[in-house]
């Protein structure tokens, strides 16, 4: 039973990162970033003999080891190659780090933001629990959504009454 509860919630956890915080766009900024950077040490290297550097899978390489501050990068030779590795080590590094806060940041604080999604969260947990519950605690629950369709309908019926009223 904890397989089938822990893979919808597992699939909205993946929604929600996806879809409410900044990590899908900044991953792809990464990369894009990566790639690009990776093409100039590329270029700027490509003639060096001296250079560890000999295809853009070496400067791919080079990146990943670059702005992940694994310290096992060797340094680019021309003056070119040392500038562009120099800024790609810093806005790669930032925007690493920055995805891993933004996202972990926005992540938790949406539900502070959001608080009727609390709610909804934990009515689709309880829900998950139905089997478990006696039929008293059935009827019980029977009776709450019954009284939350009545108020639900006179909310409406209030709003649309307000609606006709306004000009």
């Amino acid at each position: 039973m904890k397989s089938t509860i822990a893979h919808p919630r597992y699939k909205r956890f993946i929604k929600d990162i996806s879809l409410h915080t900044p990590f899908t766009e900044m991953v792809l900024l990464l990369i894009v970033l990566w790639l690009l950077f990776s093409a100039g040490v590329f270029l700027a290297e490509r003639d060096s003999a001296s250079s560890s550097i000999h295809d853009y899978g070496d400067a791919l390489y080079w990146g990943v080891a670059a702005f992940s501050t694994a310290g096992i990068a060797d340094k680019p030779i021309s003056g070119m190659a040392q500038l562009i590795g120099g800024l790609w080590i810093v806005v790669g590094s930032v925007l690493f780090f920055g995805a891993i806060v933004a996202t972990v940041t926005t992540y938790f604080m949406r539900p502070m933001q959001r608080p009727h999604k609390k709610i909804i969260d934990t009515i689709e947990f309880n829900l998950e629990q139905l089997n478990d519950l006696t039929v008293d605690e059935l009827d019980l629950l029977k009776e709450t959504v019954d009284a939350l369709i009545v108020h639900v309908e006179s909310l409406k019926e209030k709003q649309s009454r307000q609606s006709v009223r306004v000009p």
